[in-house]
């Protein structure tokens, strides 16, 4: 057992937020594993997006900003490193109701992204039945998502590996399934709503469960949308529906075994989907946080730090302590493949060249005002 290889890193779950994460660490040149206990990517939240990788609109958020920021980013990356699965269709943001056509106009000097406005003339000619004015961001587009999780994932080495437990003796991170072991210096944590291998309450994470739909049709859609869900355009003979966001914690007693039936339902105000006929239905549980930005950088020992400092339930403001050499990439939420890759970037940054995480990514803005709430 001595004498295993030590990876620089481990990257555990190989959703979008791992592949992506395990593939900017290797393009920083680290000798990367990444795991996943399943043997496919995206065999959860990731499987079962939508997928689309457009801006955000509203009136100038630091939400917004920050995902049109991983927008930007996003669409290049897909289009120089994986573009067989990227279709740059454009994408149409359509007003969800009267009330929210009027803030179109309200939203307009916030669209930094790339966009015009489109008539309804304009949308019916291109087979959408809506009568608001709307817009179209043209460089936006779709992924097929467990495909393109699948291209990134070839990319580095890949082990089905159950994680049991994980161990830090000084130096080296010892991962565990029930029968095997891995040696690291870094460990990133990509596993998702679930997070049963430290205490990691503080940051919140959540399960939102999502359900799409991928139909066989002949209709001539050659944009995408969203109004309040998104439709993909006709790519190689498939419209996708999707995705849900059911905060059930019982979500098949929702659906009563008709995941599809809201998409469906919706999707007929929008278009004519009288020939759409299922070819395959996804579904999995995606990440977020309690405040909707991403986690990215070094996890708080909260443990050890409610041991050593107690007063930080009353209030007590101390430094925080982090556990050594461990990571987190996760909570994109229903934004994941706008967001993995810049996420990524700057997680690579950080643990190769000591680049300093973002402090509206950074995970260490939840502890205190946690502790505070969590033991009062």
């Amino acid at each position: 057992m001595n004498k295993k290889k030590i990876y620089d890193t481990v990257v555990i779950g190989a959703g979008i937020a791992g592949c992506c994460g395990a593939f900017a660490l290797k393009l920083k040149g680290q000798d990367v594993l990444l795991v996943d206990r399943s043997s496919v990517p995206a065999s959860g939240g990731s499987g079962a997006a939508g997928a689309f990788v457009s801006p955000k609109i509203g009136k100038g958020s630091t939400l917004q900003e920050l995902t049109n920021e991983a927008y930007e980013y996003a669409k290049d990356f897909y289009k120089e490193y994986f573009s067989e699965h990227f279709s740059q269709t454009g994408i149409i943001r359509i007003p969800k109701d009267d009330e929210d056509a009027l803030k179109f106009n309200e939203y307009e000097e916030f669209n930094t992204s790339r966009h015009r406005w489109i008539s309804k003339d304009e949308l019916h000619s291109l087979g959408i039945t809506q009568e608001d004015d709307s817009f179209l961001f043209d460089e936006a587009g779709v992924c097929d998502a467990p495909a393109m999780c699948r291209a990134i994932w070839q990319k580095v080495e890949f082990k089905q590996f159950d994680v049991d437990r994980l161990e830090f003796d000084g130096d080296i991170w010892s991962i565990y399934s029930k029968d095997n072991l891995l040696k690291a210096k870094n460990v990133v944590l990509s596993t998702g709503y679930q997070n049963e291998l430290f205490d990691m309450r503080y940051m919140g994470v959540r399960g939102t469960w999502g359900s799409r739909g991928d139909y066989y049709s002949k209709l001539d859609l050659k944009v995408s949308m969203h109004k309040k869900i998104s439709i993909s355009a006709n790519i190689d003979g498939i419209i996708k529906l999707g995705a849900t966001h059911n905060k059930s914690k019982e979500p098949c007693k929702v659906c009563d075994g008709y995941p599809l039936k809201m998409l469906e339902s919706e999707a007929k105000d929008m278009i004519d989907s009288s020939d759409l006929v299922l070819k395959e239905t996804f579904c999995g549980m995606r990440s977020g946080s309690k405040d909707y930005f991403p986690l990215v950088g070094r996890v708080v020992d909260a443990k050890g730090m409610l041991e050593r400092y107690p007063k930080i339930t009353r209030g007590a403001k101390v430094a925080l302590e982090h556990l050594p050499h461990l990571y987190i990439l996760n909570g994109l939420g229903g934004r994941g493949f706008v967001f993995a890759p810049l996420m990524s970037k700057w997680l690579s940054e950080f643990i190769v060249d000591g680049v300093e995480i973002d402090s509206r990514v950074n995970p260490d803005r939840l502890f205190l005002k946690w502790c505070r709430k969590a033991f009062r």
